[in-house]
């Protein structure tokens, strides 16, 4: 079975936890693929030039200076970085953007209603993509020469226009697309029953019960349009979704999804 894994930018700006990472996912067996993000990075780079990262529920609000920025973090340094470390372990990465080989097309995201059911937000830059985005050919093609590709969140429309896309959201339309499984991996164990308890995490969780937690705030800012993605890829064909510790990726542990 293909594997899709996804990295949050949590563990991306911590050199000995990806270094660690990357070891575990080159041993990892059979066909793979890698999304990454590095939102921490953006961030931190966007404060050093003067620009205030704007987050809205859990998204990135992406102006043409913002865009700049995530470029070149996510397709430039952090997508390189992870791509050498793969090589540096014996797995035979190569570091996209959608762009690269017109592998991935997104369209530009509309104002978008907010939870409140009122609120209209444009994110500016933002490019969305679903199971159809994907050149599926050419990538189970790359995966058939033994070669790991490594998507970092940069997307295009096909007209010269690149788009910033959540990474959750690339990692769970690929995996529905080549009905593959799905790891999303991070800086916890996995979903949690109580954020500041890191032992708390539920074992198994399916939309109704995601659905009452997300109600009762147990379940609140950056899960939710993590969660969002992954039941998304299971009911558009993904054949498994987990979300774990970025560390824990070959053990047996985290919450599934059913």
């Amino acid at each position: 079975m293909i594997q899709v894994v996804k990295i949050g930018g949590n563990i991306v700006d911590n050199p000995e936890a990806l270094d660690v990472f990357c070891q575990q996912f080159a041993k990892m067996e059979g066909p793979k693929l890698l999304v990454h993000g590095g939102g921490v990075m953006a961030s931190h780079i966007q404060q050093s030039l003067g620009l205030k990262p704007i987050m809205v529920e859990g998204r990135r609000v992406t102006d043409k200076k913002t865009l700049n920025v995530v470029t070149m973090v996510y397709a430039g340094y952090c997508n390189k970085t992870i791509v050498a470390l793969l090589q540096k372990y014996g797995c035979n990465a190569l570091g996209l953007a959608g762009c690269d080989g017109g592998v991935i097309r997104a369209r530009r995201r509309g104002p978008k209603t907010l939870s409140d059911g009122f609120t209209k937000m444009d994110f500016g830059f933002v490019g969305d993509v679903s199971p159809t985005s994907f050149n599926v050919p050419f990538i189970r093609n790359l995966l058939t020469h033994g070669i790991v590709p490594v998507f970092c969140p940069i997307n295009h429309d096909g007209q010269g226009q690149l788009f910033n896309t959540n990474a959750d959201t690339i990692a769970g339309s690929l995996a529905a697309a080549l009905c593959a499984g799905l790891v999303y991996c991070f800086e916890k164990k996995g979903v949690l029953q109580d954020k500041d308890d890191d032992n708390s995490v539920i074992p198994s969780l399916d939309a109704e019960t995601y659905t009452k937690l997300r109600l009762e705030g147990v379940i609140d800012k950056g899960m939710v349009p993590k969660l969002d993605n992954a039941f998304g890829a299971l009911q558009k064909g993904a054949s498994r979704v987990v979300i774990k510790h970025a560390l824990d990726l070959l053990e047996d542990t985290g919450t599934v999804l059913k």
